[in-house]
């Protein structure tokens, strides 16, 4: 999502309408950025820069920036408050129910601006604010594979329909790891390198394996075989065994897949009947873990070979 209407943002965090503004705009007005402004600098008159960016975000007003209003002669005060509210403001939101002055309600109604508030205090409510339009306002795509946590890593099992991603997961499943999403995610961009997957509505908990058909995860193996969200750590590929094909075989190259601009260390698995995909997606999540730490097994063997091989 992009935007985030202002009908919405009242909605979903119980925001109270101290003044009236046309219906319709509450519907038209659009948040796109989850940054908030406290205008205490605009209250004393500095307004260079502020029509830039600034103005284009949640204008929050807590117990200081009252304080300070009452602290203004009445002219000054009216001046100061008209010129803040003509700027195209998204909202103004008062803190710990503070009661607007009459002469903010005149000129947020003067130039129809959204004047609102909580009873929450002025750092939750920015902290509660911030958190809210970051998840709103991340980049999302869905993308067809698996999601499970092994080990507390998001892994991500992807490969083409029908390899075994579904199976795979469900042993993962069974030896106590926890089922995030099947068939479909949807990833979502919260900070510059971490990826967060869930479950569309429509999909979430359950799961198809061929020949048996849909199941329901949470109903089969319990509320502690399923997790609602987590974040993308690893890629597993799976991809069909090849007789030839250049498999990784030492684990020294690191390689990536790129989702939403992030680059998540990825491996490939050739997958051919036999093979116990669950137990090497345990391993690689240990692995991983163990090269987060800065352990690298195929290092540790290439230096006893090489210490070897100068005796």
């Amino acid at each position: 999502m992009t935007f985030v209407t202002l009908a919405q943002l009242i909605r979903d965090m119980n925001l109270e309408m101290v003044n009236q503004v046309a219906q319709e705009k509450y519907e038209k007005i659009q948040i796109k950025t989850s940054n908030i402004n406290r205008p205490g600098l605009q209250f004393a008159n500095y307004f260079i820069g502020f029509a830039e960016e600034t103005a284009s975000r949640l204008q929050v007003i807590g117990a200081l920036e009252m304080a300070y209003l009452h602290d203004l002669k009445l002219k000054t005060l009216i001046t100061r408050l008209n010129k803040f509210f003509s700027y195209p403001l998204p909202c103004v939101i008062l803190c710990r129910n503070l009661t607007p002055t009459p002469e903010m309600v005149e000129a947020a109604q003067k130039y129809q601006r959204a004047l609102l508030r909580t009873d929450l205090i002025t750092t939750e409510f920015i902290s509660v604010a911030v958190n809210y339009l970051d998840d709103k306002l991340a980049p999302r795509i869905e993308r067809h594979g698996v999601l499970v946590n092994v080990y507390g890593l998001g892994v991500l099992l992807s490969g083409e329909s029908g390899i075994g991603k579904s199976e795979t997961a469900l042993e993962l499943i069974k030896r106590g790891h926890r089922l995030i999403s099947d068939d479909v995610v949807s990833i979502k961009k919260v900070a510059r390198n971490r990826l967060i997957g869930e479950a569309p509505e429509r999909t979430r908990h359950f799961m198809e394996i061929r020949g048996i058909g849909i199941i329901n995860v949470h109903e089969m193996y319990g509320v502690g075989a399923i997790m609602n969200a987590s974040s993308i750590d690893y890629v597993v590929e799976m991809v069909p065994w090849e007789k030839n094909s250049n498999c990784e075989r030492l684990g020294l190259d690191e390689h990536y897949m790129n989702i939403l601009g992030v680059n998540v260390p990825k491996i490939t698995i050739p997958v051919k009947p036999g093979r116990n995909l669950a137990i090497i997606v345990e391993a690689a999540a240990r692995d991983f873990r163990l090269k987060k730490m800065g352990y690298y097994a195929a290092n540790e063997l290439m230096k006893k070979l090489s210490t070897e091989g100068l005796k």
